[in-house]
């Protein structure tokens, strides 16, 4: 089984949702980046996970928004846009934050579920990954996965442990 038909069957994916998504991205030209545990993924272990977190050019998202196909649905949040299809389990997360724009140009192309994609940078994933810990808006939950996250990049980096700030390394236990 090849990473993409594991894809399909764990999001039940009806048709290749993603493909269409990058294959609009790239007619259109506009840059993206692949973030959060997903890029984590490419950088170490794979774990399984049916959020798809991008960052998308800023002035670039109402054009990919308004070309989406009718049956995509879109929540919009204070710093993300949420993508949903009736074909798929998957969830897509469009960063808004400004932060995170800098990544994709600084994006290079890695192997992800079997697509190849722009990964931000092992560096720029951390950053993201440091900053959704220490967001205390997010549920529990979330900013353990994103500390799980961040140990699995510093198990393939060592030399990244410099960049965790010295709070959240007490949490990390590391």
């Amino acid at each position: 089984m090849t990473k993409k038909e594991f894809l399909k069957r764990v999001s039940g994916s009806g048709e290749d949702v993603l493909e269409g998504l990058f294959g609009l991205l790239d007619k259109r030209g506009i840059p993206f980046c692949v973030i959060g545990g997903l890029a984590v993924n490419a950088y170490a272990e794979p774990v399984v996970s049916l959020d798809m977190d991008i960052v998308v050019a800023a002035d670039k998202i109402p054009d990919f928004v308004g070309a989406l196909p009718p049956t995509f649905k879109t929540k919009k949040f204070p710093n993300s846009l949420n993508l949903t299809s009736p074909n798929s389990d998957l969830r897509i997360q469009i960063q808004t934050d400004p932060r995170y724009q800098e990544f994709v140009s600084r994006a290079r192309k890695k192997e992800v579920l079997g697509y190849r994609l722009p990964v931000a940078r092992i560096e720029d994933v951390l950053r993201g990954k440091i900053w959704a810990a220490m967001d205390g808006t997010r549920r529990p939950s979330k900013r353990q996965k994103d500390l799980a996250d961040i140990l699995r990049l510093l198990e393939v980096r060592k030399d990244l442990s410099s960049m965790i700030p010295a709070e959240l390394k007490k949490r990390l236990d590391y």
